[in-house]
C-alpha cells in the first residue's frame, strides 16, 4: 500500500458532502453527493461511485529551494477538526502545455504566473496536498488534483486565491476545471 497514491471517489459514500460541482472549463464530471478519500493501491468496490480519480503525490516541482522552505514553513496539515470546509479541484492541461519544455512552463509558472507566490499570500489559512495523474497515465482525465481543506471563515481567502490563479497566464493553457466544493460530515 502506498501513502503517496490516492483515489478520490465521487458517489453516494464518504465523509465529504459536495455542496457543490462547476465545471470551470471543459466538460463536467458526474454528480455526486459525497467523497470518498482513499490512500493506496486499491480503493474499494463501490457500485454507487459516479466517478473515480486517481492521483499520486511526488516531488514539488516548478519552485526553487526558496520557495519550497517558504511552503513546508507555512503550510497548514490536513485533517484539522477545525477545517470543515474542503475543496477538489482536478485540472487538465493543454496538449500546449506538455509540449512546452521545462523551462518554458516554469517561466510561465513562476515569472509570468507567479503561481507560488500567489498561494503563499493564502497560507496558513489554507491547507493542500497536490496529486499528480500523468504520473499515473496519460490517460487519466486530469493531470492534476489538488485537495484544500479550510475553516469556514477563510471560503473568501480560498475563493481570492483560485481567482487570482485562474487570472494569470498559466490558465490559459487548462482545458479542463472542474471546482467541487465539500463540507466534511460529523465524525
Amino acid at each position: 500500500m502506498s501513502a503517496r497514491l490516492f483515489s478520490f471517489m465521487g458517489g453516494d459514500t464518504g465523509l465529504w458532502r459536495v455542496t457543490a460541482m462547476a465545471a470551470i472549463t471543459g466538460e463536467p464530471l458526474p454528480a455526486a453527493k459525497k467523497l470518498n478519500i482513499v490512500s493506496g493501491a486499491e480503493p474499494p468496490s463501490d457500485s454507487h461511485t459516479a466517478w473515480v480519480l486517481h492521483g499520486i503525490t511526488s516531488n514539488e516541482r516548478y519552485v526553487d529551494r526558496a520557495e519550497k522552505t517558504q511552503i513546508v514553513a507555512k503550510l497548514l496539515d490536513l485533517g484539522r477538526a477545525e477545517a470543515t470546509c474542503g475543496a477538489l479541484i482536478p485540472i487538465r492541461k493543454s496538449e500546449a502545455w506538455w509540449a512546452l519544455t521545462q523551462d518554458e512552463r516554469m517561466d510561465i509558472f513562476k515569472a509570468q504566473s507567479h503561481h507560488t507566490q500567489i498561494g503563499l499570500q493564502h497560507f496558513p489559512e489554507l491547507a493542500r496536498r497536490l496529486h499528480h495523474c500523468r504520473d499515473l497515465s496519460e490517460n487519466e482525465p486530469f493531470d492534476f488534483l489538488t485537495w484544500f481543506e479550510y475553516v469556514p471563515a477563510d471560503e473568501a481567502a480560498f475563493n481570492t486565491l483560485l481567482a487570482a490563479l485562474r487570472a494569470t497566464p498559466e490558465w490559459k493553457y487548462v482545458e479542463r476545471e472542474v471546482d467541487i466544493r465539500l463540507v466534511r460530515e460529523e465524525r
